[in-house]
């Protein structure tokens, strides 16, 4: 289905018109829009000796496909007018502040570098954090005062999977002032930032041992409308 070219002034459009454009339709870049953001995390990777060739593209969620080393930073982060539009209709533009995304975007590194470097094969990796195997719940009930989990995104979110903690033990890890080792001394999940440390100093300085991203924009594949968008969150 081929792209329809907007008008340079749909930023003017009212919501319930803007609400009929496809995705695949809206002039969006991400490097124009979120460089300097992840610019930010190549530095901080590159601090830690971490060869990672970062590949970011926009899609309509946050996530990092099993298996690729590419991340997806939701569409409405690329436009002023998208992210209002996302917070009428979401009533929050998750990411949308400097420091929020910053948090989603290590922690979805972490996911994007587990895959790179294939950590889930390691039996240490798989002893302290869980099977990867394990099957994502439809819902999960987080313990608040659990002390075996980090704390860094909301709800707990380190307590969801195995996959989810070491993704959450990375961000909290890989933030500059973090300072993990004195927040967490004492807790058991102090056991899993060590261990963390150790799996990143036998990576650093390596070649990845897998890069697999797609080069071709996926924006440019959903031809639902935001509004069909919208009604199926």
């Amino acid at each position: 289905m081929p792209r329809v070219p907007l008008r340079d002034d749909w930023p003017d459009l009212h919501d319930e018109a803007l609400l009929d454009l496809r995705m695949s339709d809206l002039p969006l870049d991400i490097d124009q829009t979120l460089a300097d953001r992840v610019a930010r995390l190549e530095q901080e990777l590159e601090a830690r000796g971490l060869s990672f060739p970062l590949h970011c593209y926009l899609s309509d969620e946050w996530f990092t496909p099993d298996g690729t080393t590419a991340i997806a930073v939701p569409f409405y982060l690329a436009h002023p007018r998208l992210a209002k539009l996302e917070e009428t209709q979401m009533l929050e533009v998750e990411g949308g502040e400097h420091e929020w995304c910053m948090r989603i975007l290590r922690h979805e590194v972490g996911h994007a570098l587990d895959n790179a470097f294939q950590l889930r094969r390691r039996p240490q990796r798989r002893l302290v954090f869980g099977l990867p195997s394990k099957p994502y719940p439809e819902f999960y009930t987080p313990k608040p005062y659990s002390k075996s989990y980090v704390l860094h995104l909301d709800a707990w979110y380190a307590q969801s999977h195995p996959d989810e903690d070491f993704a959450e033990t990375f961000a909290v890890w890989l933030t500059p002032t973090s300072e993990w080792r004195q927040r967490y001394a004492g807790w058991p999940a102090l056991k899993k930032l060590e261990c963390m440390d150790a799996l990143m100093t036998s990576i650093s300085g390596r070649p990845p041992r897998v890069v697999n991203h797609n080069e071709v924009d996926p924006l440019r594949k959903l031809h639902k409308t935001l509004r069909q968008h919208y009604r199926n969150k």
